[in-house]
């Protein structure tokens, strides 16, 4: 295994429900990811068309093809992809995010937790299991844009080995505070590395502010976007991981015969 992963962050602005405009933009972006080193890059969520309701079961139908397209790069630059689309299977839909290694997918997480707020799971079926997935690059897990509010999620995922946790986010004004704090709260108390990225620009009614997220096993932000398409890279080393966790020894200090459950 590397001692170092080199990580990037493809931020765009999506075009709601074009799907070709925005394939082009996430190739082009992880083109740019992969010369500048990166082993792994991580879209948006839902990045294909954005949350373009009313034409879901349309979009969903064409996410084979799309997957076929980054599995064919991920081949290509020798990368390992990360970013959620929608994904039919029967009369449900899902937001899936699929992880790419080698141009074969290794690993596809359903996002758990609905976004009622905004009626998302009036469209969309949660999924029923978290991953971790194992690739040439070390062990990565998967959360979708809401589940950074639930720690329970991250904290199964690190005890179950992972190393990276990507997140794709389609993460609006003005909880720009909530994602930032949230982020580097999961990365210091599991203490391995976060990749985050979220969407910029105005989708309808809604306006995301980017900021997307590279951050240690420390909670550090080693790099962080603004408000515009940017390809963020910063490298993770892996002994850090290991130091850190030593100095201050969360998973050998927890008490889980006392947490039990939670109802």
């Amino acid at each position: 295994m590397k001692e170092t992963i080199t990580a990037a962050t493809v931020q765009f602005n999506l075009a709601l429900g074009e799907i070709e405009t925005n394939l082009e933009k996430a190739e082009a972006g992880l083109r740019r990811a992969s010369e500048q080193g990166a082993q792994l890059a991580v879209l948006p969520e839902m990045w294909s068309a954005g949350y373009d309701y009313k034409r879901l079961q349309r979009h969903a139908e064409q996410t084979p093809r799309v997957l076929e397209v980054i599995q064919k790069l991920s081949a290509e630059l020798g990368l390992v992809i990360v970013g959620s689309l929608p994904e039919k299977e029967g009369e449900k839909i899902f937001n899936t995010a699929s992880v790419i290694d080698g141009g074969k997918i290794v690993g596809s997480y359903r996002k758990l937790h609905m976004f009622s707020t905004m009626g998302e799971d009036r469209f969309l079926s949660p999924g029923e299991t978290s991953l971790v997935a194992p690739t040439s690059i070390g062990r990565i897990g998967v959360a979708i844009c809401y589940d950074l509010r639930f720690p329970e999620l991250f904290r199964k995922m690190a005890l179950e080995g992972a190393e990276v946790i990507c997140v794709p986010a389609e993460w609006p004004k003005p909880r720009q505070e909530h994602w930032r704090t949230l982020l580097r709260a999961r990365a210091m108390e599991n203490q391995l590395f976060i990749v985050a990225t979220n969407c910029c620009g105005i989708q309808g009614k809604l306006d995301f502010f980017g900021m997307s997220l590279l951050l240690s096993a420390r909670g550090e932000v080693l790099a962080e976007g603004g408000e515009t398409d940017t390809e963020l890279v910063a490298t993770f080393e892996r002994e850090e991981m290991e130091s850190y966790r030593k100095q201050i020894q969360c998973y050998t200090d927890r008490r889980p015969e006392i947490y039990g459950t939670l109802p």
